[in-house]
């Protein structure tokens, strides 16, 4: 428990010159020796019962110890009781909110500081092997002059850091409850200039702010900004802006890359700063970490990954590499190395299975693997490793995936459902500089779809809003000369599709392009594929769905998932660090929706989008991935990315008030849209009932000097290379402040989960999402290969397509990407059920909770209606991406609150 601080070891010997200089609270002040005479003389005038009466006030802290998952440092339990042996305890403060410091050193107005106590039963409380939560009682000794705690210091004299999760008191005089929402890694006191100061969970506008406590949230701002200078450490809780400087390598030719961000030429979001040392090559680009060393990037401690969600990525990681390991080395005695044989040779994923070593090896792994990593890995079969999880796509009927109506299906229902567009004029046009790239305008004529329109006139099922496109020509047209210089060799696509009296979706041509071979500004080289059930025929059509396919893997991976929420959104978390304070109700309510996603961010660039990284060996984008994805997002536009105002761009949704959420859809059965407005509407609600009970009018909004300072930053610094675009919307009202953190929740939370989570379900067998394709449809004059074609199709399409190496690599990443971890946190859910004192708040919560559950109950009985075939499919499929809640594990379902994989 804690009781009176009374250490005669209050200043540590390990504690750092910086630290004493800097600091002027660091240390409790002890009394001069006229103090005593002053006070002796009050006792003699006014006598003992004026003084402040002494009470004893109770609570709890409830904290994790460094333990054994943290494999690195497996000394830190014994280190943290020596210290605490030899009297460095961990201490705590609390600063009043009522009552002032006279005394106060500086001359500022702050808070009257409590008497110090320190946690004395750390050595009794026994650390546990895997993450868990200790408690101890605490004890205070309570003046009256202390009045309501608003604030509390704590300084660790400890070896190690602990995670303070939070600290209640039980009745405080006059107030009752006191609860502090901490959640927060607290290091040694040598590791920081300044005191750690922990907020009551109350939430306060800036001007409502208690004065006494008003210094406290100013300063903590001042320390999360840092002073952008420096290599930032594991302790440092800094929030700063950096360029993607960091993916590629000068020093090595093969990894050149330009900076990301910064240009216009190569616009982007920013990432968080590291502050590593610049390359010997080029100063203006970061160097690397090694592979084996990218768990020390930086990002602040708050923003890493939990004990679990580390152990779970730990177990996924190595469950995969071994996954991957074992068909490589079968693939050795296969004829064709390095190739799929057959279709048979995919189902050799799922039907094995793989046993850990017995004996030594197996004793090894066991002594070496945390807990919570082995449980993940061993099976209560004895099995040890399981195999891959059958794919649901393939679950119910290997061959579904390659039908016409499975392929129109997955651009409504699939794992990217959010680029097909209602067509508005035919043939379709382009937006490419026409000086630059020629005329680009489609090929696709009505004498190649009249005989697939059942009858009717090109121009009236055009005016009738019944043909849609998936095109993909504009995005990637620029670079296909250059990629095609490179091992891949794709097309640029647009699939032209009809929508049926049964709403589903008949894709009726396909257009392949290719510059002209002369040069960019002579236009396209087009082939027009229509589709074909019998003979060569029949097998260039299913090329062509596969061309398309692969464009659609690599738009969705790098732009629907990687660059429209995960990069995206961590400018908006890096200014909200920044600029509001915790206090502030707006932290409070956008704070959840970042769990996570620095950390993952960061996990990527030094593994995923960096030069040579996996998404660059697996997807035909190669070395310009991110190069294409910069290009791409010079027309991101923040307002767009509402749902509503991102169908009716695409024309899938017209404004009708008498329509469910006032949007009319065009194609009625479009599970991403029917059940998104659904979660968008109900985001909206909550964030509407919350700002408004914090917001009267929208001079509170526009007086708000934390919440325009925010504003300001995201627009200028976070996504600063789009500062001067137009569009960008105020938060001058109530209304403006409402529909941007409806934005913002949306973004990090439903539409990552829809673009996320059916990568494995979808994409887990690759033959239904290659990654990239090797080689084109070859012409009737070349002989050997059109032959081959002719002759053996199924030969053809394996030898097209991504190779078994590749096709590996990514199954085992998108299976990881794919599961929740078991400390996942979910749409409707908080990590605290009290993470505010405001009552109203928490009601709104609550029916936020109710009907996300209401919501749920409805996707499953429209995905059990048949009449509803685009939920379900040829491949029997239903569409469940955007229900709320899930188990842990490969679900295909669930709304984590964040963009936390």
């Amino acid at each position: 428990m804690l009781r009176p601080f009374i250490s005669k070891k209050e200043v540590p010997k390990k504690e750092s010159k910086k630290s004493r200089d800097t600091d002027t609270e660091t240390h409790t002040e002890k009394p001069t020796c006229m103090d005593n005479v002053f006070r002796k003389f009050a006792k003699l005038v006014f006598g003992e019962k004026h003084e402040s009466k002494k009470i004893i006030v109770k609570g709890k802290v409830v904290l994790m110890k460094k333990n054994l998952l943290d494999f690195n440092d497996l000394g830190a339990s014994v280190l943290d009781r020596a210290h605490e042996f030899f009297g460095q305890h961990i201490s705590i403060q609390f600063v009043s909110a009522t009552h002032a410091d006279g005394g106060s050193s500086d001359k500022k107005l702050k808070g009257k500081l409590g008497e110090p106590a320190i946690l004395e039963d750390w050595i009794s409380t026994i650390t546990p092997l895997t993450a868990a939560e200790s408690t101890y009682e605490v004890t205070f000794d309570w003046s009256e002059e202390m009045g309501l705690p608003g604030a509390f210091i704590v300084k660790n004299l400890h070896h190690s850091q602990f995670y303070l999760m939070t600290l209640t008191l039980d009745d405080v005089p006059g107030y009752g409850e006191v609860h502090f929402v901490c959640n927060s890694w607290v290091y040694p006191v040598e590791n920081y200039t300044k005191n750690r100061v922990f907020f009551t969970n109350k939430a306060y506008l800036p001007d409502e702010t208690p004065e006494l406590l008003r210094y406290y949230r100013d300063q903590e701002l001042e320390i999360l900004r840092g002073n952008g200078t420096g290599m930032l450490e594991e302790w440092d809780r800094v929030y700063d802006y950096a360029l993607y400087n960091d993916l590629g390598d000068p020093d090595d030719k093969k990894n050149v890359r330009p900076v990301i961000g910064g240009s216009s030429e190569y616009p982007y979001p920013r990432r968080g700063r590291t502050g590593r040392k610049p390359t010997k090559s080029d100063p203006k680009t970061e160097s690397r970490l090694l592979l084996i060393e990218s768990y020390k990037i930086y990002v602040p401690r708050d923003e890493r990954f939990g004990h679990l969600k580390r152990s779970d990525f730990l177990s996924y990681g190595l469950e995969a590499i071994l996954k991957f390991l074992l068909p490589e080395f079968q693939s050795l005695t296969d004829a064709t190395l390095d190739e799929f044989d057959n279709f048979e040779d995919f189902m050799k994923l799922y039907n094995g299975g793989i046993k850990l070593p017995e004996g030594p090896v197996l004793e090894t792994i066991l002594k070496d693997i945390p807990l919570q990593v082995v449980k993940e890995l061993i099976r209560s079969d004895g099995e040890g490793l399981s195999r891959y999880s059958i794919p649901k796509v393939i679950e119910a009927d290997p061959l579904a995936w390659s039908t016409d109506e499975e392929f129109a299906r997955e651009m409504v229902a699939g794992l990217n459902p959010v680029v097909i567009k209602l067509l508005k004029e035919f043939p379709p046009t382009s937006n490419l500089d026409e000086k630059l790239y020629g005329d680009q305008t489609s090929s696709i004529r009505s004498h190649h779809i009249e005989e697939h329109l059942d009858g009717v006139d090109v121009q009236e099922v055009l005016k009738a809003n019944r043909l849609f496109i998936l095109d993909h020509h504009d995005s990637l047209m620029p670079y296909v000369r250059r990629l095609n210089e490179t091992s891949s060799k794709i097309y640029a696509t647009r699939t032209l599709l009809l929508l049926q009296t049964d709403g589903t979706l008949k894709p009726i041509a396909i257009e392949l392009s290719l510059p002209h071979p002369d040069g960019d500004h002579l236009g396209a080289i087009n082939k027009v594929c229509t589709p074909a059930k019998d003979g060569v025929e029949a097998a260039i059509w299913k090329l062509a769905k596969t061309y398309v396919t692969v464009n659609d893997s690599g738009v969705h991976q790098l732009i629907s998932h990687w660059l429209n929420t995960h990069a995206c959104i961590e400018p908006f978390i890096i200014a909200t660090n920044r600029q509001l304070s915790v206090l502030h109700p707006i932290y409070k309510l956008l704070h959840p929706h970042f769990r996570d996603t620095m950390n993952i961010n960061a996990s990527a660039r030094v593994v995923l989008i960096n030069a040579g990284g996996i998404l660059e060996r697996t997807f035909f984008t190669g070395p310009y991935s991110i190069e294409i994805c910069s290009k791409i997002y010079k027309n991101w536009v923040f307002p767009n990315q509402a749902l509503p105002k991102d169908l009716i761009l695409r024309g899938l949704a017209v404004e009708d008030a008498d329509s469910r959420h006032g949007l009319r859809l065009l194609i009625e059965d479009y599970p991403y849209a029917v059940d998104g407005l659904e979660i968008w509407s109900a985001i909206k609600a909550w964030v509407e009932d919350y700002c408004k009970f914090y917001y009267k009018d929208d001079n509170m909004v526009q007086n708000d000097a934390e919440l325009q300072s925010w504003w300001k930053e995201v627009r200028e610094e976070g996504h600063g290379d789009l500062k001067d675009e137009t569009w960008w919307p105020t938060v001058s009202s109530v209304q403006d402040l409402i529909e941007n953190c409806t934005i913002i929740i949306w973004v990090s939370s439903a539409l990552h989960a829809a673009v996320n989570f059916g990568q494995y379900p979808y994409a887990g067998y690759p033959p239904n999402r290659p990654t990239l394709t090797r080689r084109l449809i070859p012409e009737p004059n070349n002989t050997l290969e059109y032959k081959e074609l002719e002759e053996d199709p199924q030969k053809f399409f394996l030898k097209t397509v991504t190779p078994q190496l590749q096709s590996l690599i990514s199954v085992s990443l998108i299976e990881i990407l794919s599961r929740h971890t078991s400390d996942e946190i979910y749409l409707g859910q908080r990590e605290c059920p009290g993470w505010t004192m405001d009552a109203e708040p928490l009601k709104a919560f609550e029916k936020f909770g109710e009907r996300l559950k209401e919501i749920e109950e409805r996707i499953v009985k429209m995905n059990e209606d048949e009449r509803l075939k685009n939920r379900y499919g040829p491949a029997k499929v239903r569409y469940t991406l955007l229900m709320p809640s899930s188990e842990e594990g490969l679900t295909g379902r669930g709304i984590p609150n964040s963009v936390s994989i």
